[in-house]
């Protein structure tokens, strides 16, 4: 859900920061107060462009910031992989941004960081849906048609499409695997003497091993600076000449000083004690010291072997083109698996090939199970939609929902296209070709309303629902965003008080005049509510003379 929403500078409002409710929020204002600067402002997120036009007066850039939910798995999209990168560990949800800068210029950010606009909207589209222009983009798009219908099979058919997803994915790889044997194959002989040379070159090679010997060749380059520490450490302690005093025996004068006039002061026994302690860690140091003195005597040539041994995994690494070390050690893994099955007489080119065509029954199987499940869905599903246009004053609320064969692919290989005919006599045609603003968000609410399954639906931002309406159809609307917004986040920008009245949260746009004027956005408490409800209705005085009539 879309929890909150920040602008800044943008046209005629100064600030803002809106936090909605999670089912159905309602904006309401007096005409020419500002709405629809409130969607030109969530259109920014969906990839609107910039425009100039979009500052406020006397500012040098505007501001649009969105907090939403992130639905489990959203991001394993391999097409949302350039934003995913840049999530912040433990970071829940998304922050998205747009900034509109005097030229018109923009910059987009996911979390604070900039992302292309283009990646960002592809992201918040999956979040956040909205009518008008941006429902008309949606509608056109066959793979959000199909989405929908999916919705409206229910749970299992997601479930299918997601395990088609990955089956495709699996299929793509062993594709890709089955082709780079089958280039390889006529080098064969060649290709068998890499393989052999890199596993004999890591045979004994450890992850990590070049980091161990990076340090302890560090260590190496400064021995003598560490021996010199030592030694002079260990005698500044305990010096071996009897003759000379070092640290310990300092402590220990300190310590029989006390003792012995310890029993006339008997507070001195503790700090006796202490010192006791302080010598015994004292000649502990020394000894520690003279310890790591004689383990850096004692490894001679030592240096050398370690360059050595760094300029072999070095060497390796550059002669099979590996980044890392651990990238090494697993296409040596890969190599030695190879070998092995050569070994055992399997055939890695047939291995592959197997491979694939058991990737493709898969597929072919999940296919065949999603595209019955949607034949068999069309009809019901296109009368639950005819149902609820024709409660939405969408005319005869004719709607047809028409499936036909495509290439198959991550979703399967069926297309399917929504046709509407929304006055008598007139052809059926694209939902997304023959709708006026309005009309396209009421398709979009019957779609929703009649085909949701609570599974994946993003907030949905409706503008211009209620153009044309009134009476009995603004109530059937205000019904079926009310049903709608007990499954996914609804935000209406609306003139209708039937519909305002629905909503769980009421915020109201004011312009307040001034030099310059400038619009406010607030969340209305209950009296201010009724209020605004009561200007919607034609005010204290008309309703008034409507009661006494």
């Amino acid at each position: 859900m879309l929890r909150r929403l920040r602008i800044e500078s943008f046209v005629l409002i100064r600030e803002a920061d809106l936090v909605f409710a999670p089912g159905l929020n309602a904006v309401t204002g007096e005409t020419g107060a500002g709405k629809t600067i409130l969607a030109q402002a969530v259109g920014l997120l969906l990839g609107a462009p910039g425009d100039s036009g979009y500052l406020g007066p006397g500012a040098e850039e505007a501001y649009v910031e969105a907090e939403l939910d992130l639905p489990e798995g959203t991001l394993d999209d391999p097409a949302h992989e350039a934003v995913a990168e840049l999530r912040p560990a433990g970071e829940e949800g998304l922050v998205a941004a747009r900034r509109v800068f005097a030229d018109g210029r923009t910059r987009a950010y996911a979390w604070g960081r900039a992302v292309p606009r283009e990646d960002l909207a592809a992201l918040v589209e999956r979040l956040l849906a909205m009518s008008g222009q941006f429902e008309q983009r949606r509608l056109a798009r066959p793979a959000h048609q199909l989405d929908v219908l999916d919705a409206f099979v229910g749970e299992e058919q997601l479930r299918r499409r997601g395990e088609l997803q990955r089956a495709w994915r699996e299929l793509l790889a062993a594709g890709r695997r089955r082709d780079e044997l089958a280039s390889a194959a006529a080098g064969r002989a060649q290709r068998l003497e890499e393989l052999a040379e890199l596993v004999a070159r890591t045979e004994g090679m450890e992850a990590g091993r070049d980091e161990r010997l990076l340090a302890e060749r560090e260590r190496l380059r400064h021995v003598s600076e560490l021996a010199e520490a030592a030694a002079a450490g260990a005698e500044a302690l305990a010096p071996e000449q009897v003759d000379s005093a070092g640290a310990a025996e300092r402590v220990a004068e300190a310590v029989r000083a006390l003792e012995a006039v310890a029993p006339h002061a008997p507070e001195l026994v503790d700090v006796a004690a202490d010192l006791g302690e302080a010598e015994i860690r004292v000649r502990e140091g020394a000894s520690t010291l003279r310890a790591f003195l004689a383990s850096l005597e004692a490894e001679p040539g030592r240096l050398e072997a370690v360059e050595a041994e760094l300029e072999t995994i070095a060497e390796a690494r550059r002669r099979f083109d590996a980044g890392t070390t651990e990238e090494l050690l697993a296409r040596a893994a890969a190599a030695r698996a190879e070998l092995d099955q050569l070994e055992a007489g399997v055939d890695p080119l047939e291995a592959a090939g197997r491979a694939v065509g058991e990737s493709e029954a898969r597929v072919e199987e999940l296919s065949a199970a999603l595209s019955t499940a949607r034949s068999q869905a069309v009809p019901a599903f296109a009368e639950a939609v005819a149902a609820e246009l024709q409660g939405l004053g969408m005319g005869d609320g004719e709607f047809r929902a028409e499936l036909s064969s495509r290439e198959p692919g991550p979703s399967g290989s069926d297309a399917v296209s929504f046709l509407v005919r929304p006055n008598p006599g007139l052809p059926f045609a694209p939902a997304a070709e023959t709708a006026s603003g309005g009309e396209l968000s009421r398709i979009a609410l019957a779609l929703r309303a009649g085909a949701h399954a609570s599974a994946g639906e993003p907030t949905i931002v409706f503008d211009e629902i209620d153009a044309g309406i009134g009476g009995h159809t603004a109530h059937s609307v205000a019904d079926a965003l009310a049903r709608l917004a007990g499954r996914a986040q609804v935000l209406t920008i609306t003139h209708l008080p039937q519909i305002a009245s629905a909503a769980e949260a009421h915020f109201r746009v004011e312009k307040v005049p001034g030099d310059p004027t400038h619009t406010q956005i607030h969340r209305l408490s209950d009296e201010e509510r009724r209020e605004e409800l009561e200007r919607m209705l034609g005010g204290a005085e008309f309703l008034s003379t409507v009661r006494q009539g």
